[in-house]
This record gives C-alpha cells, structure tokens and sequence, in this order.
C-alpha cells in the first residue's frame, strides 16, 4: 500500500505538502508525526495481538493497532460505509458499540487534525468531541497514511483516545454472523492470558446502560444567537453537522438536554428539532412524555416538529407507535429509501438498530419514507399538523447529500406552520415510449477504443430488452463476440442480427428493411453514438419515425461538444478546467497564450481518447493539433492537470430523476497517464468521506442538468492537496469502464440501463444479484478490486 501513496512530483516546482516527510533513515518523534500530512518510513505494522470474543462463544484473534491497556464491552455491529471512518467513530449514536467496517482496508487517508475548529467552535472535521464508539474491528489497517488534511494516522488517534483497534480480522465472517444472529454482545481482550469472558456478568448496553444520558449535554446551550428562526433542539446524542446544517440556515437553535422540560417552553420558539441518538429509544421515558404533551395542544399552539433517527423513534412512540428492534440494524451510507409523498428514491446514511412499526401509529399519520431493501419504517407525517421525521440522516457527515433539503423543508414550515410539508418539485417525467421492435447498434469493426470492448455491454443490452417481450435487431460487423452468437441458447441472441458496418447509410437501410419503431444508441461506444449524431443531423431518425430510447441525441452533442459541455456546466456553475475550443491548428496555437503551457488537448467525439494528449510547447502543439483534427473535426486546449489524481464515477439515472452513482474509481497513476494505460482501483482509495461525497454530489448534479437517462461515465481531476477539481468528460453512453465497474460490483450496468431506457424507474428494475431487491442502491464492498493494464509485447 505505501507504494500507491507515493509522493507526486508537481510542475511547479513547489514541494507538495505530502511530500514533507522525513527521509528513510530517520525516526521522528511521536509528537512530530502527529502533525504530518504523511506518515514516516520508520513506522511498523501493528504487532501485538488481542482478541475478540462474542456471546455466541466464538472468537477471533488479530492485531492490536489502537490502545492496548485495557479490555472492553459493547455490542458488536457492522457499518458498510466506504469512507469517512473519522465521522463515524465519533457520531454519538454508536456509543456502547464496536464497530465492524466491512469495507476491507482503513486508514488510507489518516485523521484529521482534532484541534482544528469550524465558525461554530466545533471540530471541523467530527461529529462530536471524542469517539464514542467502544471499539473499532477492520479487516486490513493501513499504517501507512497520506493525505493533505491528515495529522495523524488512525492508529495514533486511537490510541489518543484509549479506543482498542483490532485488525486482521475477517471482517466478511464477522458480518455474516451478526447479519445470521443479529448484533452480539462482544468483548474485545488485550491480555492473551486472559480467560474468555462470562457474558452472563457483562449484558446488552441497550439494557444496562442508559447511554442518551451519557451523550447528552447537561447545560443548555445557543448556536447563531440572533439569528431569526428560532428552534429548539433536544440533544439525545446530537451530531454536529445538524448544528451547522440548522444555523447555516438562519436558526438560532438553543440546545437542551434530553431530559429538560421542553414542553412548556415551546411558545418561545418556532419549532422543535428531536436528534440522533444512542440505544433503545423506550429508555427516554422523560423525553417521551414531553413530547406527548408537545404534540397535544389546541390548533392554535401548534409548532413544526421534526425528529432525525431516535428522534424519530421518540416522536412515534409519543404518537401512539412501537418500536421494535432490527435483527442487526441499518447502518452505513448505501440505504435506499423511497418518499411516498412524491415516489422519488433517495441514497441515504443510517445508524440505527430500533424502527417505528407505522401499523401502530395512530390514524393521524402516514408513513412517508420506507426502505426500499427491508421495507422497514424510515419516517412518518402527520396527516394535518407540521409533524414529520426521518429515520435515516440527512445531515449526512459521513454520507451521501441527497436529502439535505429535509431541513429547508421543516424551516419552510417554522415560518409557515399552517401550509402543507412541501418537499422538491421534480420534473414531469416524459410520456414512456410504446416500444414493441429495437434496433441496437453495436461497435465499429475490432480495433483498440471499439469492438470487444462493448461486447458486453451490447449482451446485457439484448438480455434485458428480451426480458422485456422486445423484438431486437443488432447491427454488428463482429462476427467473433458474444452478443452476435447465434446459439439458440443463449440469453443474449438478438432475433436479427446484420453483420453490417455502422454508418449511418448501412443504419439507414436496416431501418427501411426491418422498420423498428426505436433505436439503442448508447452500447456501441462512440461508433455508434458518432453514427447517431449524424443520422440526427440528417434527420433521419424523424423521417422513419424512429423513437431514441434512453439518453436524447441533443444530450449526446452537449456532452460530446466541447463547447457546449463547457457552456452546459456555466448553467450549474460546475468546475471545469480553463479551455478554448478550436477547429484549426493556428486557432490552437493561439489559444496556447491564454491557457499556457504545458496544457492538454482533447479530440471531441472521438474514440478512447484518441487525438488528445500533454503539449509542452508550441512545436509539440501543432504536432499533437495537427493529428487531433485529423481524426476530430473539433478540439479542446485547456489547462494541464498534470499531477492531480483522476477519478471517476459511474452513475445511473431514470426519467422519473431518480439517480444513484454505482462504482467510483481511482486511477493508481495521477493525471497524465491515459486511463487504459493505467491501474485503476475500485473503489477509491485515498479519498476522504469529504472528497467522495463531494464528487459524488456533483456527479448526480451534472447527470441530472444534462438530462441524461441510463448510464454514463463521469471523470474528474482532483487536486491532491485541496478540494479543487475539475469535470473532465461525461461519456454519455456505457464506457470500457462501465464493464469493469459491473464486474467490480455485481451491478449488470448496461442490463439497467436498457431498462430504464425503456422508462421503467429505477426502483422497479429487479437487482439481478439479488433477486429480492431493486436496482435503486449503491453496491458497497467488502473487497478491493483492481485492473492492471497487460501489454502481451511476444505478440510483436
């Protein structure tokens, strides 16, 4: 692992902050390396060995990297989060608990500095003062870290705080016994001599401990004093990201312990917020009745109330409900959840083992979140009164920001609590095309950048349309691929198939001979959308009545023009290299003295990056130009990345807006390094919960602006000492990365995709790995995959 984090030489000269580092053959302080952005040469792996033992009587030995003075007890759960293991561990509502990460390999990236505080006064990078979780179990520990915001590797933290880490674990296995017998009781023991504990002296902390108490503040306390909404929250546990999310908004949001007598003060405010929280809900009794009498005033008294996780297990106990304990719980940052009230779907971040059964909630509410993988309760509305919830979190902090607008929506309702809970408009979804015959385009004859490439994802293609009761013609000049097999058999056999180039005049005559009333544009790679684009042009999709299913042929142009990407992503203020568009050798040149040099040219509608490439001066400009527009009627000069980290996102959209990204990667070499050339990992490995979700955030963001429907490809350019980027291309089509994504994830992209082309939304396509589930979730992995590039040169 240390060698994926080696340092990257800049252009500028400017020593990287990374790269200060002591050399091999010295020994720094523990002090000096608890300020370094990257950990020493000197540091050795974890040794020492400890144990965990669970209540069902089995055990598992691994190495200690966090405190090793003492054992400890807590309930033994599982989270899926990829990323943000800082975020977690200090989130109050895993107190009493030891938290098993599936994800295979933590502490890449370090921790930040603990010091460093927000506008607020709070951590900046945490969800509260300290850890609270007992203990934390990861498969693989990185002892080597790097990062620009690191201060200090995991371990060290850790250790800081006298949290036990253990590592080598096998954390699948783990997983697997709690998902088969629910959360255990576990015990992890640092002494190796040490008998196996007697669980009957020990006991469940959701039953012996009453730990709200233990999270809660004990003195009320103000946030944005003099701002003009005035709310109050109840600190069950509360994270600090709700803090700034609500003042951020104009809230002056007064804090009060969990057991304050809130009721009577609610005249004075405009609203009551109810926080996360640890343990079993029923424990906060005191709380429960404040908020019954809350929520049985006249008309007249009535305030917004919105609970987030305990909060909303709290607010539905007072409303009548029950709650019930979850075998083993929803935590991590993948949870989709469906909103009755407008049928959008949502990827969300939970923390919790306790739900509101709604079949026990009185008459006057609603469910209005569900869980789209268990069905389980995710919040509930009042019926007449601004009185709504969430069970999963939309303060996020780590996790994704889909459902940010949850607290504009209560706000909206503290200035107005007579108006109904409006949340955001989507828009109208077009008519779903009659589809009864498909024309499929393939790829252009085999070379590099075609052909082979997108075999699969022509097959998975024909696969789903045929499931659907769909004719399928295939245009293909490939007679050596899978989905151009002629066996009876097989599940990828269209039921016409032209061995035929794609042009547009062979395109044309199929279209006259087998008269399809739709056309498949997007599995063929950029010989076919090439081919599309032209026969738009020409109009001859409209003069045959052919419908394009999927993404639009205008899509397409915005994101295979340069131009007008670059003006389509000024409409969203996205992030885009500094560029200039040109058809001509001199007007590249010309361009070069603004950009400067070294910059990148980049060919558009062009085949796997061919024509692009570094100039490094004039000469090699129109060189480099000269061979671009040979093969591109237009190219990009824009400013050289070269050094920064590229990473990638795969994303899915339906009409209905709903959008998930199923796979992120990381290139192993920095920018410069054309992707096919160059390892890639998935997933991420040296991006934070910050970094992640940001790119994220943005993918769905441009995904959504350009109007794309199905799968596409997004590429990024992120600075390796800050949290500037830059949107380098949006394939609009499944890309050669799309394969290795579905293979990384069991997620068959093309297969959704070709459905959600034929406008069935993204919730009702069933998960093929799963056969229980909807396509609409984020897979998480528990393992790290990684394409080596081969070059076989005894074929030369």
């Amino acid at each position: 692992m240390a060698s994926m984090l080696r340092p990257i030489a800049r252009s500028s000269g400017r020593t990287a902050a990374f790269l200060n580092r002591a050399p091999a053959s010295s020994t720094k302080s523990p002090l000096s390396r608890l300020m370094s952005t990257q950990s020493g040469d000197d540091v050795k792996p974890p040794s020492a060995l400890a144990t965990l033992y669970l209540e069902d009587g089995s055990k598992f030995v691994g190495r200690s990297f966090g405190s090793h003075e003492a054992a400890v007890d807590g309930e033994v759960v599982f989270t899926t989060g990829m990323v943000g293991y800082p975020e977690a561990l200090t989130d109050p509502s895993y107190q009493g608990q030891i938290i098993t990460l599936t994800t295979p390999m933590v502490g890449n990236y370090g921790v930040p500095d603990r010091k460093k505080v927000d506008k607020f006064g709070l951590p900046a990078m945490f969800e509260s003062y300290k850890i609270h979780a007992s203990g934390l179990i990861v498969q693989d520990y990185a002892h080597h870290y790097s990062h620009w915001k690191a201060a200090s590797s995991l371990g060290d933290w850790l250790k800081e705080e006298g949290i036990p880490g253990l590592c080598d674990i096998d954390t699948r296995m783990l997983t697997k016994k709690i998902r088969e017998k629910g959360a255990l009781v576990g015990r992890i023991e640092i002494d190796e001599n040490a008998p196996a504990p007697d669980f009957t002296q020990i006991g469940n902390p959701n039953i012996n401990r009453h730990m709200v108490s233990e999270v809660s503040t004990k003195e009320i306390k103000v946030y944005g004093e003099g701002n003009p909404i005035k709310i109050m929250g109840v600190d069950c546990g509360m994270k600090y990201n709700m803090i700034r999310l609500l003042v951020d908004r104009g809230c002056e949001l007064t804090i009060v312990p969990w057991d304050h007598p809130f009721a009577a003060d609610m005249h004075k405010f405009d609203g009551l917020f109810l926080s996360n929280g640890p343990g079993d809900p029923i424990s906060c009794d005191k709380t429960i009745e404040q908020l019954r009498q809350a929520i049985s005033v006249p008309d007249d008294q009535v305030k917004p109330i919105f609970g987030i996780c305990l909060g909303n297990q709290l607010l539905g106990i007072a409303a009548g409900g029950e709650a019930k304990k979850l075998p083993f719980g929803n935590r991590g940052q993948n949870q989709p959840v469906i909103n009755h009230a407008t049928g959008e779907c949502y990827i969300t971040s939970q923390n919790h083992g306790y739900h509101i059964d709604t079949t026990t909630l009185g008459s006057d509410y609603n469910e209005l979140f569900a869980n789209l993988n268990d069905g389980s309760n995710e919040g509930f509305i009042h019926k007449s009164r601004p009185y709504f919830t969430a069970q999963f979190h939309p303060e996020y902090r780590n996790g994704p920001t889909d459902t940010e607008f949850m607290f504009d929506t209560f706000l909206a309702a503290c200035k107005d609590p007579k108006a109904p809970i409006q949340f955001p408009a989507r828009k109208p979804a077009p008519p779903v095309p009659s589809v009864k015959k498909v024309l499929m385009l393939g790829s252009g004859g085999t070379s590099i950048g075609q052909a082979g490439e997108f075999d699969y994802s022509g097959g998975q293609a024909i696969k789903a349309l045929k499931e659907e009761g769909l004719e399928v013609v295939l245009m293909n000049p490939n007679i050596a691929s899978v989905q151009t097999n002629m066996d009876a058999k097989s599940d990828t056999k269209a039921d016409h198939t032209y061995f035929l180039p794609v042009t547009p005049d062979f395109v044309e005559e199929i279209i006259k001979k087998e008269k399809p009333d739709s056309i498949v544009i997007s599995m063929g790679g950029q010989t076919a959308l090439n081919c599309a684009v032209d026969m738009y042009h020409d109009g001859i999709f409209e003069k045959y009545g052919v419908h394009v299913l999927g993404t639009q042929v205008p899509v397409v142009i915005d994101t295979e023009d340069r131009q007008l990407f670059s003006d389509r992503l000024n409409e969203i203020n996205e992030k885009i290299a500094q560029s200039i568009t040109t058809t001509s050798v001199e007007g590249a040149v010309e361009a070069s003295k603004t950009i400067g040099f070294p910059l990148m040219i980049r060919s558009a509608f062009a085949l796997g990056g061919l024509g692009s490439g570094i100039c490094v001066d004039e000469k090699d400009l129109r060189e480099n130009a000269k061979k671009a527009l040979a093969v591109s009627p237009q190219i990009l000069v824009e400013k050289s990345m070269l050094g920064w980290k590229e990473v990638e996102y795969e994303v899915v959209r339906d009409v209905y807006d709903n959008c998930v990204t199923v796979c992120n990667m990381e290139n192993f070499d920095p920018l410069g390094i054309h992707t096919g050339d160059s390892i890639v990992m998935a997933p991420s490995q040296t991006l934070s919960d910050e970094e992640y979700h940001m790119l994220r955030e943005t993918a769905i963001r441009v995904v959504k602006h350009l109007g794309i429907v199905g799968e596409c490809n997004i590429q990024y350019a992120l600075h390796p000492e800050s949290l500037e980027y830059c949107i380098i291309e949006v394939n609009p089509r499944l890309s050669r990365s799309s394969a290795l994504a579905s293979k990384a994830t069991g997620y068959p992209l093309a297969f959704v995709a070709a459905k959600l082309a034929l406008g069935i939304p993204l919730n009702e396509v069933q998960n093929a790995v799963t056969k229980k589930t909807q396509a609409c979730f984020e897979p998480s992995l528990d393992y790290i995959v990684t394409k080596i590039p081969r070059w076989d040169m005894s074929k030369f």
